[in-house]
């Protein structure tokens, strides 16, 4: 195959999950969360001379036009993703395209997608090279993977140009790979390892200064898989660098994910506050020690949870949490103990899913050996799915699941959970630009949740307890209404 080659970078569509945020992006006119990092930081490892051209599915359809431009096709996806990546493959290759695939979705699965022609698996940043120069040789092999974990500290800046940053939320960047624990549901080791491998302060700094010198205001997501993995490096270089950078800039609030340790370090807290950090997800998992113990989640065991969030909180920093209900120790009680977890804590947007067993994890070994996997993992948190034999049995999980989403996302305990948080949240320190998109998306939800919502009452009582109570986080409070409402829908339209 001949180079310069026009390239399209085909990214599936998201269901509608809780974190698809769909119902909730229409209220600021945005169509998906964030454009794909990873295909964005491939698209800059491609040859000079070829032509990319982003096709995000989450915004925008896949043309005739695109399919008759191309030469090539790469795709990336996760899980969740699957079954709209088999029709974006399938559209490829009626058109005549060549097909390469990469990403989550792929590394255990390829076997599943006969139609792809080759495969770069892993990390691009070894696997890529070869390919490109096989095909230029003219004799490009099916599969390239790797068990070597690349030097991040060499990977280069996203082509953010490719995507129409308009149509987006948030925009994300990696400061880190790997994580030092090992929960047994989690396949972050396995894909990217135990030792975190991080980017320089420096080409942080570019990254940022990049997407602050083409306009870009809003959220940053770090989508590292565990923030704090290597805590020395954040804060003697890389937190520091932030503080700095910030002192002249307005908006960018950063928001990342990380374990719940942070609330053991006092210091650490501080500076991720001062960096610009006002967001957390963190993976809480179950209030359940049997559980905890039972997926070596170590690093929340032996403490008050309860309070460990409440630290994050006080130090400025809204946590978000995931949450898994299926493990084998759970009974009848986890559902009302989730519950009650979920409430005192003030996790207002708490993700609850059923454990499942991803490819290449402890626990999908474990279920192999007892005969217990039943099917491909979906990676949707709301379709009511596992690829497990539950020891509760499957129908008293599912029905305790839907009950436990009924009970947090209804009017009366999701809006008391925001005045929960409200509460102990320090107001965050970054300066933010007022945008007239965030101005109507106060007057949308007046109408949609004051006017016609179920939850006119508790809309209208949080409104005016933020104004009087804490009017400097007024914005949030109605962010949090619009978050309530985007899963209640969800809840409503796709939990079975």
């Amino acid at each position: 195959m001949e180079s310069p080659l026009k390239v399209l970078l085909v990214y599936p569509e998201f269901p509608d999950t809780f974190w698809s945020f769909k119902h909730a992006l229409k209220f600021i006119r945005k169509k998906a969360g964030a454009p794909p990092l990873g295909l964005l930081t491939v698209a800059a490892m491609l040859p000079a001379d070829w032509e990319p051209r982003l096709v995000d599915l989450n915004v925008q359809d896949l043309s005739d036009e695109d399919l008759a431009w191309a030469d090539i096709a790469f795709v990336s996806a996760m899980a969740v993703q699957r079954d709209a990546a088999q029709a974006a493959i399938k559209r490829c290759k009626r058109a005549g395209l060549t097909v390469v695939a990469g990403g989550p979705l792929f590394v255990g699965e390829h076997e599943q997608f006969p139609d792809v022609d080759h495969f770069v698996l892993n990390e691009a940043e070894i696997t890529l090279p070869p390919f490109l120069a096989d095909l230029a040789a003219g004799h490009p092999q099916r599969i390239y993977a790797t068990a070597e974990f690349p030097d991040i500290r060499q990977t280069p800046v996203p082509l953010w140009q490719l995507a129409d940053l308009r149509q987006y939320d948030t925009v994300s960047i990696q400061f880190s790979r790997g994580c030092p624990f090992n929960c047994d549901f989690c396949n972050i080791t396995a894909l990217l390892g135990h030792k975190p491998r991080t980017k320089t302060a420096d080409q942080i700094i570019a990254e940022l200064g990049n997407l602050y010198a083409i306009g870009w205001r809003g959220n940053v997501f770090f989508v590292d898989d565990n923030f704090i993995g290597n805590k020395k490096i954040l804060k003697t270089e890389v937190l520091p660098a932030l503080i700095a950078w910030r002192q002249d800039k307005v908006g960018l609030p950063f928001s990342t994910e990380l374990s719940i340790n942070l609330a053991d370090d006092p210091e650490l807290m501080h500076l991720l506050v001062e960096a610009g950090f006002t967001t957390v997800f963190v993976g809480i998992e179950t209030p359940s020690d049997a559980g905890l113990s039972e997926c070596s989640k170590i690093q929340n065991r032996g403490r008050d949870l309860v309070e460990s969030v409440k630290r994050l909180q006080r130090a400025g920093l809204q946590v978000q949490g995931g949450f898994i209900v299926g493990f084998d120790s759970d009974s009848s009680s986890i559902f009302q103990q989730q519950v009650d977890f979920i409430q005192m804590s003030g996790i207002v947007t708490a993700m609850v899913g059923l454990l499942q067993a991803p490819y290449g994890t402890r626990l999908y070994e474990r279920m192999q050996r007892e005969g217990r996997l039943t099917s491909e993992m979906t990676g949707d948190n709301v379709d009511g799915s596992t690829n497990i034999i539950p020891k509760m049995g499957l129908e008293p999980l599912r029905e305790g699941y839907r009950w436990l989403l009924g009970q947090i996302y209804s009017p009366q305990l999701y809006y008391a959970r925001v005045r929960t948080f409200l509460r102990e949240y320090r107001t965050p320190a970054v300066s933010l630009r007022l945008k007239s998109d965030y101005v109507m998306a106060f007057f949308r939800s007046a109408y949609q949740l004051g006017i016609r919502g179920t939850e006119r009452a508790q809309y209208w009582a949080l409104v005016f307890w933020a104004l009087f109570r804490r009017p400097k986080l007024f914005p949030l409070a109605v962010t949090l209404a619009i978050y309530g409402y985007h899963c209640r829908l969800v809840t409503e339209l796709h939990v079975q």
